[in-house]
């Protein structure tokens, strides 16, 4: 497709798919490009405060809505504190490594980013034991389609999630003076603002939880697979190559919001568009070789799995410090790490590749 069609109609499903790097890039930064409406008019029947959460996403908003929620995002961020991370993976790994073995993916990587979070918001240990145990369930919330099992289960954890993070901001010192500074500079109400600030900072234990997983799992199969393990830097590097040649998230959507040129293409308003990241991971025109993995190619950096332009993933490089810090403990501290399985079997997801568990040995 990126050779005979970067720019593709697909009749069948009324949706342009868009493989080349050039064009994705195009319309991620198009400001006619909107991110579309999930749970439209609560066709889904979410609870009040499961809606609180889904319509104030950064992710999920568009224009002035999106610019508010994302400084939000960032204010959060900037006041994370740092986490010695071997004191929470070390736990982990020791719980459940039986007879050198322990299954990766559901022991650590489901695990450690999100309790990584927690710490670093200074959550207590009960608030941040339900989180975690919660996260899979609410996560579910980012669903376009959801289940009636899961649409329940949402709802089930929903308020008491969204009360234990507006409690734990409250009592934050630096949230009051945010909350009125934000609502004069934007001229929305205290409630407003106070709703935002509880609903991204619940954004990013998702985003934390279904990235970090990711990069956690895909990057260590190619770590292993291309023993570039000797040292903190060569790691790094190789996560960074993973999220271009193996990434956890394949693809994102837009809808044209106006009428958009693309190349020879007109893509018309209300136009649905399917972004294929990863095959713009592969396009030749910017990656040479694209095919190979490659830790020292100049310019993985400039992979598109987090996205780019206004929409771009606020928990990148936080991510990739937490796998490098992470898998470098794992290989600093245990000398001999293996695959056991031949055959990675990976989660049911039209957009992300998740190895379901992936067991090692680990001497």
């Amino acid at each position: 497709m990126l050779d005979k069609n970067p720019i593709y109609w697909d009749d069948d499903n009324k949706i342009w798919t868009i493989y080349s790097y050039v064009y994705c890039v195009q319309i991620l930064k198009n400001p006619h490009a909107f991110i579309p409406t999930v749970n439209k008019n609560n066709e889904q029947k979410l609870n009040k405060y499961a809606l609180k959460v889904l319509v104030n996403l950064t992710r999920l908003s568009n224009g002035i809505e999106h610019e508010i929620s994302r400084e939000i995002a960032k204010l959060l961020f900037s006041n994370m504190k740092s986490i010695t991370i071997e004191t929470i993976i070390s736990p982990l790994i020791e719980k459940d490594l039986v007879e050198n073995k322990i299954d990766w993916v559901n022991s650590v990587c489901k695990k450690l980013p999100i309790l990584i979070l927690l710490k670093s918001f200074s959550f207590s240990n009960n608030d941040s034991d339900f989180i975690s145990d919660k996260i899979a369930i609410i996560s579910k919330i980012m669903l376009p389609n959801k289940t009636e099992e899961q649409i329940k289960s949402i709802n089930e954890i929903s308020e008491y999630l969204y009360l234990i993070v507006e409690n734990h901001l409250s009592s934050q010192s630096l949230y009051e003076d945010s909350l009125i500074k934000m609502s004069k500079s934007n001229t929305l109400s205290l409630d407003e603002i106070k709703t935002k600030f509880v609903s991204n900072l619940i954004g990013l234990f998702i985003q934390c939880y279904d990235a970090g997983r990711g990069i956690l799992s895909n990057s260590l199969l190619q770590i292993i697979k291309h023993k570039t393990f000797t040292d903190k830097t060569e790691i790094e590097k190789s996560i960074i190559e993973t999220l271009r040649f193996d990434p956890p998230i394949h693809n994102t959507r837009r809808i044209a919001n106006d009428d958009i040129i693309l190349g020879n293409a007109l893509i018309k308003k209300g136009d649905s568009v399917l972004v294929v990241l990863a095959a713009a991971n592969r396009d030749l025109e910017k990656f040479e070789n694209a095919s190979i993995f490659n830790s020292n190619r100049i310019n993985n950096i400039e992979n598109l799995t987090f996205g780019i332009g206004g929409h771009q993933c606020l928990a990148k490089h936080f991510s990739v410090q937490i796998a490098t810090e992470t898998l470098w403990y794992l290989f600093e501290n245990y000398k001999n790490v293996t695959v056991l399985e031949n055959n990675i079997q990976y989660e049911s997801l039209i957009n992300a590749r998740l190895p379901n568990e992936i067991w090692i040995s680990a001497k």
